[in-house]
């Protein structure tokens, strides 16, 4: 009878020193992404937070879990988060006619004919990813096919950046759109006195006011596919640039309903509805889940379509030097309404000149070291003699690696020889602050983390190519990489105290892949596979 008692007094000892939580993970290689870049072995999940992180024997000591995941040795990352991307337009864009890497006009046109034998009727037809520099001589298509093809159905096909698109002459009357009409920060492009088809910039949004607005469930659709891809490449948060007020609406709805389960930080598009929106007079908005805290200001155009505004002109063409899509005066009242609030300044600028009209806005109204973390959403080309403005105000410069390694195969006809030597600058950017966020900008690149990983560290494309890199000088480091899609790309969002490492207190975003990144030779890193990705503590895929 005694030795039961003793034996059942030991039972219970031993499980009072147990801490019960919700998910163990260990023996694992656990990249923590702290201050020290440290590893650990095991670590211990409870409601959503991670609670200890230590040794195998630490946790498995302290810790009990009827969810226990032995990891059997593989890597262990902080959930990857992508800095700039377009959640909404990549779900939108799983819809519509993919013409991502379409090498030539007449293969668009193919594609098109195709979506639509699926998707018959008089609604609008919409497609996204051509770029002209992968076709034959280069040259921007017309929408002749389009128009013959479709006499009475509206046609709209944007450009891989989203800064340029061809829309058939239905779509274009649908639009009141005319031959020889103008409008600040956009080209409706014609040729011997007839529109072409090919809008850039502000005129596209002509032609887009025209679609029927979307259902609830169409948004549920749009997202959740798009969730579905990006847990399975390891995000767990992605920046959303650019989202109407309505949009942020649908997202929140779907978040709280649990159909949409992603981290998502919003910028809001740069329109007067957004600064009568409760998300903006309410001051910003947070949940669980959302942080709607950032304001999309658009600069120029991109570079592919020659929307970029540059100091001198193009190389490639003539007195031509781009545009601005607003006035500086339009910078500047923005950012005088944001500098006495709580919300980033987040600008898309590509262009030198672009880039330095909103440098300048900025460091008028930062006026040195701050915390405001306003945003230069590409900086692209950026010239030299403007790269202290980062560094002197704090300006976070937030890039894309795949940029520099898509751009690559043209970019030097557009800007020369000795201006390309400026642009794509990381390393140089990254030492204005010594931190720098990254993104992919997706859909207009792919939205594969191993690519941005590839990119920032070998500069090479998926190919391997060049197989010396491009531009190497400003090549990132691996540990600066990971910390660019981690911890660095959640300070962009001022979201560093609740993710982007693993230690104490923080959400248990993390995923588990079956190589390291940090040892894996180069020609390797696009095969590194996520085999868990784990989001609150709840594995998503």
């Amino acid at each position: 009878m005694r030795l039961l008692f003793a034996l059942a007094t030991i039972l219970l000892f031993s499980a009072c020193i147990h801490q019960r939580v919700d998910l163990i993970v260990h023996h694992a290689q656990i990249y923590t992404v702290n201050n020290e870049f440290s590893m650990a072995e095991a670590m211990a999940v409870q409601d959503g937070k991670i609670v200890a992180v230590g040794t195998n024997d630490e946790i498995l000591k302290e810790y009990q879990s009827d969810s226990v995941v032995n990891a059997h040795e593989a890597i262990v990352y902080p959930g990857f988060i992508d800095a700039h991307a377009h959640f909404l337009g990549y779900g939108q864009s799983l819809f519509a006619v993919d013409l991502m890497f379409v090498p030539s006009w007449p293969e668009a046109i193919e594609r098109v004919k195709a979506f639509a034998a699926k998707h018959p009727g008089k609604g609008w037809i919409k497609g996204r990813g051509w770029d002209q520099n992968r076709f034959p001589g280069k040259e921007f298509p017309t929408n002749a096919e389009l128009n013959s093809l479709f006499p009475d159905r509206p046609v709209i096909l944007e450009r891989v950046d989203g800064h340029a698109c061809i829309a058939n002459d239905y779509a274009l009357q649908l639009a009141g759109v005319k031959a020889g009409q103008i409008m600040e920060g956009g080209l409706f492009i014609m040729q011997n006195g007839k529109l072409t088809g090919l809008l850039v910039d502000n005129a596209v949004k002509v032609v887009e006011k025209k679609i029927p607005e979307a259902t609830h469930e169409d948004y549920k659709d749009w997202l959740t596919a798009a969730q579905q891809n990006c847990f399975a490449t390891g995000l767990t948060t992605v920046t959303d640039c650019g989202l109407s007020s309505d949009a942020v609406d649908q997202v929140d709805a779907l978040q709280k309903s649990n159909d949409l389960k992603m981290r998502l930080y919003v910028m809001l598009s740069d329109k007067p509805s957004t600064y009568t929106s409760k998300y903006f007079t309410g001051g910003g908005y947070v949940t669980d889940r959302l942080s709607v805290k950032g304001i999309k200001v658009y600069g120029d155009g991109a570079l592919g379509s020659r929307g970029a505004c540059l100091i001198q002109p193009y190389t490639d063409k003539a007195g031509w030097s781009g545009f601005l899509l607003s006035s500086p005066a339009h910078f500047d009242s923005i950012a005088a309404k944001l500098i006495g609030t709580d919300f980033q300044m987040c600008t898309h600028a590509i262009g030198d000149s672009a880039n330095r009209t909103i440098l300048k806005v900025y460091a008028k109204y930062l006026k040195g070291k701050n915390d405001k973390r306003w945003r230069i959403e590409h900086a692209q080309i950026v010239d030299p003699a403007d790269l202290h403005y980062f560094g002197d105000n704090n300006i976070v410069p937030s890039v894309q690696p795949t940029h520099a390694t898509s751009d690559m195969y043209w970019a030097g006809a557009r800007l020369g020889e000795e201006r390309l030597k400026t642009g794509y600058a990381f390393k140089q950017l990254l030492a204005q602050n010594n931190w720098l966020p990254l993104g992919t900008d997706f859909p207009v690149e792919e939205i594969n983390p191993f690519k941005t990983f590839l990119a920032a560290v070998a500069r090479q494309d998926s190919k391997g190519f060049p197989a010396d890199g491009f531009q190497m000088e400003n090549a990132l480091t691996r540990e600066q990489t990971i910390r660019g899609m981690t911890i660095w790309a959640a300070k962009a969002n001022r979201m560093e105290k609740q993710v982007g490492s693993i230690e104490i207190g923080k959400k248990a975003d993390f995923i588990i892949l079956d190589k390291d990144l940090m040892k894996v030779p180069t020609d390797s890193i696009l095969h590194v596979k996520v085999l868990k990705t784990y989001l609150n503590g709840e594995r998503v895929f």
